[in-house]
């Protein structure tokens, strides 16, 4: 990882060097210096909030003429007192509650009972299952627990591949942060100034895509290598129709979040709130609602919002410095001097990402670099609701990157017997593939997206 690290870092200094003619600007210097003393502190192993803090400061100080760090105090709490922060911690606590709420249970019973048939069956049923219960979660690690706690006992006792069972789980919880209520999707709304409704309208759709994208890739290997398992015996219509009794749970959930968002009917937050109310509901109504479960559901969403916090406030101090120097400003004009078509600067960033992805965590991988990339690509005239989607499917591509993917180590932990995690890598490579496959054609073709908001 070090080896990555500071190839990447050589990287960067030789095509500054070689864009600039040998000798970088003032402007230049500063970010490679910013850059460097980052590199080492993410080597130290300093929590990411403290160094994006730290690096606002030592940056300030070292280059700024006229100091900004007295207003470093006001900066903070105008960024801690947005409206919109609320909803992160109301859509946490609201997958918490469903985490331990039984629900997840209903639901791939449900799903299993419509595609359990099909070539491929219970794979289909954890690809899908991750899909729906992503539209009330949010969370891509909370989406493979939840459904991972559900389904890794089925395939106990049967005969599918264990390297492919581990991979559909792992790509399908690599959809909770891109179907919409994803929290990377609000954070992202919250930096550049962006309509959290259109980037969930638009990431849906994206969404959707990949999910094709995955289930028709186990439908042909199926067919293909014809390691089908014995299909279930036929349901009558009957029941299964009354299988749908148990999705209703979710589908109540998922009206009330996106439902009253898309019709314009709550806010984002709002609409977060609703889903708390709907979850506390429903494990009401299933006898699931206890005080313990209801504190621990808190108390994890408290750990996991003052994560979240602390490096969003840090890097608001830190792109309010870089701002100050103008950096951003800068980078974007060198850049949009370049004499090369905005698609192949495109095509470098997202290489970047997926590059960044293999050893950085997702949120601090966005956060740490939308200030300075923002600018580059609106001095292209991409679309920011497009580029917020494309970084979300990118962001959800480190979570099952390999070696250092969250995911799959969250899945890697759930297993029963425990099993090598090179099992997991391995699984997970063809629908990582797939996944860029899905950034190659929203790049491509940015209507695709676009097209709902439009």
């Amino acid at each position: 990882m070090i080896a990555i690290l500071f190839l990447l870092l050589l990287i960067v200094l030789g095509v500054v060097l070689m864009l600039t003619g040998g000798a970088p600007s003032l402007g230049i210097t500063e970010l490679i210096i910013i850059s460097g003393v980052f590199v080492v502190f993410f080597l130290s192993g300093i929590y990411v909030a403290a160094a994006l803090g730290m690096l606002g400061l030592l940056a300030d100080l070292a280059f700024s003429s006229r100091p900004t760090h007295p207003f470093i105090g006001e900066v903070a709490w105008n960024a801690s007192k947005n409206f919109l922060l609320v909803a992160i911690p109301l859509f946490l606590l609201m997958g918490e509650i469903l985490l331990r709420s039984g629900l997840s249970d209903r639901l791939y019973r449900a799903l299993n009972v419509w595609f359990g048939r099909w070539p491929g069956g219970l794979l289909h049923t954890n690809i899908v299952s991750c899909a729906v219960f992503s539209a009330v979660s949010g969370s891509s690690p909370a989406t493979a627990a939840t459904i991972g706690s559900v389904a890794l006992p089925y395939f106990a006792k049967t005969g599918y591949n264990p390297r492919l069972v581990l991979g559909s789980l792992a790509a399908g919880g690599a959809l909770g942060n891109l179907i919409p209520p994803g929290i990377s999707l609000i954070v992202y709304g919250l930096f550049t100034e962006t309509s959290v409704g259109q980037l969930y309208a638009a990431s849906f759709v994206a969404g959707g895509l990949v999910t094709a994208l995955f289930v028709a890739y186990i439908f042909a290997y199926s067919l293909v290598r014809g390691e089908r398992e014995v299909a279930p015996p036929p349901m009558p219509w009957p029941q299964r129709l009354a299988s749908l009794v148990d999705l209703l749970p979710t589908a109540t959930l998922i009206l009330m979040v996106l439902g009253t968002i898309y019709l314009g009917v709550a806010t984002p937050t709002e609409s977060a709130a609703l889903g708390v109310t709907g979850a506390l509901l429903l494990a009401l109504l299933d006898r699931r609602l206890t005080f313990q479960m209801v504190h621990a559901s808190v108390r994890a969403t408290a750990r996991t919002t003052s994560m979240i916090g602390l490096i969003v406030l840090g890097a608001f101090v830190l792109n309010y410095v870089l701002t100050s120097l103008r950096l951003p400003q800068m980078l974007a004009g060198m850049v949009s001097g370049l004499p090369y078509p905005p698609w192949a600067i495109m095509g470098i960033i997202i290489l970047f990402y997926i590059a960044l992805g293999t050893f950085m965590e997702s949120l601090s991988m966005m956060i740490t670099t939308l200030p300075v990339v923002f600018p580059v690509v609106m001095a292209f005239g991409y679309d920011a609701i497009w580029f917020g989607v494309v970084m979300t499917m990118l962001i959800e591509i480190a979570m099952i990157s390999p070696p250092d993917g969250m995911v799959m180590y969250v899945l890697q932990g759930m297993r029963k017997p425990p099993g090598p995690i090179t099992d997991v890598f391995v699984g997970v490579l063809p629908f990582l593939g797939l996944y860029v496959l899905g950034v190659g054609i929203v790049w491509a073709f940015p209507g695709c997206i676009l097209w709902v908001i439009r």
